[in-house]
C-alpha cells in the first residue's frame, strides 16, 4: 500500500519523506503561490488556477488571496463559495463544502493530525480525517476546524471557535471547544433589518 493510499484510508502515513506526496504538495504550493501573486482584478486567471487545483468546483466562487492548501485535489466546493483572506485548508483527506458557504478571514480547516507517540511523530507519520460542511454555513473570523468534523447546514460558527466535534444543522455554535449556543430561529430574520426613514 502506498503512502497516498494510506492517507486516503485514514491510516498513519509518511507525510514528511514520501517522494510522491512531497511532489504533489510542491505542485500544489506552486499553484497557490501563482494564485496569490495575481492582481485581484485578474479573476479569469484566478478561477482557472482554482479549477486546476481543486477536485470539484461550482460555477460561482471567490477565494480571496492569500490562500494555501496541501494537495488541492481533496477539496470540493459547492455554488457561491466565498472565503476571505488567509484561508488554509490542509487537505490530506477530503474537505467538502456545500453551497453558499461563507468563510471569514484567518480560518483553518485541518484534516491532518499527528500521533501522540513521540517515535511515530518523529518518523514523519500523520493521519488525515475528512471534514464535511453543509449548505448555508457561515464561519466567523479565525475559526479552526479539526480532523474528522462534520458541520450541518444552516449553521453559524462564531469567531475564534475551535471545532473539534460534529455540529448539527441550524444552530449558532461558538467557543473553544466549540459548543452549540442555541438554535437559529425565525426571530433571527428580524435582527439586522432597519426600517427606512
Amino acid at each position: 500500500m502506498t503512502e497516498r493510499e494510506k492517507m486516503r484510508e485514514g491510516l498513519l502515513y509518511d507525510a514528511n519523506y514520501d517522494e510522491e506526496l512531497i511532489a504533489e504538495r510542491t505542485r500544489c504550493k506552486d499553484l497557490c503561490f501563482a494564485y496569490n501573486q495575481l492582481k485581484p482584478s485578474i479573476v479569469s486567471e484566478q478561477e482557472k488556477i482554482i479549477r486546476q487545483l481543486f477536485g470539484k468546483v461550482g460555477k460561482r466562487f471567490y477565494i480571496t488571496a492569500p490562500f494555501w492548501c496541501d494537495y488541492g485535489y481533496n477539496i470540493e466546493i459547492g455554488e457561491n463559495f466565498y472565503t476571505n483572506h488567509n484561508c488554509i485548508i490542509l487537505d490530506g483527506a477530503k474537505v467538502v463544502f456545500g453551497d453558499n458557504v461563507f468563510i471569514s478571514p484567518n480560518c483553518t480547516f485541518s484534516t491532518a493530525g499527528h500521533p501522540l507517540d513521540i517515535e511515530q511523530r518523529n518518523r514523519g507519520l500523520e493521519y488525515a480525517y475528512p471534514i464535511t460542511v453543509g449548505d448555508n454555513v457561515w464561519f466567523g473570523a479565525s475559526v479552526t476546524v479539526l480532523p474528522g468534523v462534520s458541520i450541518g447546514s444552516n449553521t453559524v460558527i462564531g469567531a475564534g471557535s475551535v471545532v473539534n466535534r460534529d455540529i448539527p444543522d441550524g444552530v449558532v455554535a461558538v467557543g473553544n471547544p466549540c459548543r452549540v449556543l442555541r438554535e437559529i430561529t425565525r426571530e433571527d430574520k428580524k435582527k439586522y433589518w432597519r426600517q427606512a426613514i
